[in-house]
């Protein structure tokens, strides 16, 4: 299955911009179906945005118009770029994996990074 390898969180002002990137380590030519989450203190993890098999994406509303999803050069790579972040966004964010596509044949599991942490300051 693999692991998920997360980077690029960091701190910034409220207006400011961060892109995170998550990689998997394996089966790079299958299409991996990847999404993003994120955790704040005292609070429950929560779904941010996703990309399928088929490239389709999702978001929360809360990130809406200010997230955008996208793949790397391969299906194991994707990148969150996060414009406009805003003190709510501060929280852990984790890259999460529902399975991939490799050619007709479809593998589902779940399977969860490290996280990295985005600080966001008013």
């Amino acid at each position: 299955r693999g692991e998920l390898v997360e980077s690029g969180g960091g701190s910034v002002q409220a207006g400011g911009s961060l892109r995170l990137s998550c990689s998997i380590t394996t089966y790079p030519e299958c299409e991996h179906d990847m999404a993003w989450y994120r955790q704040a203190p005292g609070k429950e993890r929560e779904f941010v945005s996703g990309v399928d098999e088929d490239d389709t994406t999702t978001y929360a509303n809360s990130v809406k118009g200010r997230f955008t999803i996208s793949r790397g050069n391969t299906k194991a790579t994707m990148y969150l770029q996060m414009n406009n972040l805003k003190p709510e966004d501060t929280a852990m964010y984790f890259c999460r994996t529902n399975g991939r596509r490799c050619g007709s044949a479809r593998f589902r599991y779940v399977v969860w990074g490290q996280g990295t942490q985005v600080t966001v300051s008013s």
